[in-house]
């Protein structure tokens, strides 16, 4: 089942970014983006595909339980966020000929890699037991952890033009709030990518109730002051999208800055509501003196015995 996912992966992909690779100029920002997407996304399933092949993950034992599973979970909103992206800020703005039904058609593949990927994390899901569970992802700490990251992550996208917010002190915090945020929720998935045995001492309820809740809290900050200084003039902002020059031409392959503020503005909206959700969990957890968190493997779901079998078969 995992090989065949992994093949349909690969062609997805692979389709998605051969379409429109050639297309230059063409492809425009928002194109060059998606097409880094599809190329990644081919890339990190290959070498999966490649380590399991050869037998390595036994190398790899402190991760490689939780790698390819979170990495499935990443992929799959990785490829919906590039085929959402690439429909509205691209395709529809292409003229009727072969440029733009090789977008609409890399556009379906995307959309299918997304599929395959969440069908993925559905079958690993059903593949560990549900009373004794490996994944970290699988459990509601973890997947809250994985869509904090990635958020944050679209959110820098928005921010690579630096004139958003270099020139206000108080929009420089907010990216710094995304910044602690990002790294802090990174490390602790990462942490807990290991097997049981291994996690530190700092996964406790309580320290993740109070870390959760400062991001919630920085965010806050955030969620206040981003929109407060990028549209509204007494601050220096631009409530009107018409009185940003860069976005005079509705007919345009990139993202205008107007466009940018309101984008990372609904993105730290979304992920405030994500923290609010893992903060709340993680009183529950507190107040119930419980911890939901991977126990030791289960030998029967691992990488290796999973590859035996597929051998037998």
């Amino acid at each position: 089942m995992c090989w065949s996912l992994r093949l349909m992966q690969l062609s997805c992909t692979c389709m998605a970014f051969s379409l429109v690779a050639d297309m230059g100029i063409q492809r425009g920002d928002i194109g060059t983006l998606s097409l880094f997407f599809w190329c990644s996304c081919f890339a990190l399933t290959l070498i999966i595909s490649i380590v399991e092949l050869c037998r390595l993950p036994s190398r790899f034992r402190f991760f490689w339980y939780n790698f390819p599973i979170t990495y499935a979970c990443y992929a799959a909103l990785t490829c919906f966020s590039a085929s959402i992206t690439y429909c509205i800020s691209y395709v529809q703005f292409l003229p009727d000929g072969p440029y733009r039904d090789r977008a609409v058609a890399a556009t379906a593949f995307s959309g299918i890699a997304c599929v395959l990927y969440a069908i993925e994390v559905t079958y690993m899901w059903d593949c560990y037991s549900l009373d004794e569970i490996t994944c970290y992802v699988h459990t509601v700490p973890g997947l809250l952890k994985v869509l904090e990251t990635f958020v944050s992550g679209f959110t820098f996208g928005f921010l690579s033009n630096t004139n958003l917010y270099l020139h206000q002190p108080a929009l420089v915090w907010c990216v710094a709030v995304y910044s602690i945020c990002f790294i802090s929720a990174a490390v602790v998935l990462l942490l807990n990518m290991g097997k049981g045995e291994h996690r530190p001492a700092v996964n406790s309820p309580i320290f993740q109730a109070v870390l959760t809740l400062l991001s919630v809290l920085l965010y806050v900050s955030a969620l206040v002051l981003w929109p407060l200084y990028q549209f509204y003039e007494e601050f220096g902002g631009q409530p009107q999208r018409s009185s940003d020059r860069s976005c005079t031409n509705g007919l345009t392959y990139y993202v205008c800055s107007w466009d940018q503020r309101l984008s990372a503005t609904i993105l730290t909206a979304i992920n405030l509501l994500i923290y609010v959700a893992d903060v709340v969990y993680w009183a529950r957890q507190v107040s119930a003196g419980t911890e939901d968190v991977p126990s030791a493997p289960d030998p029967l779901c691992s990488p290796e015995v999973s590859l035996q079998s597929s051998d037998v078969l």
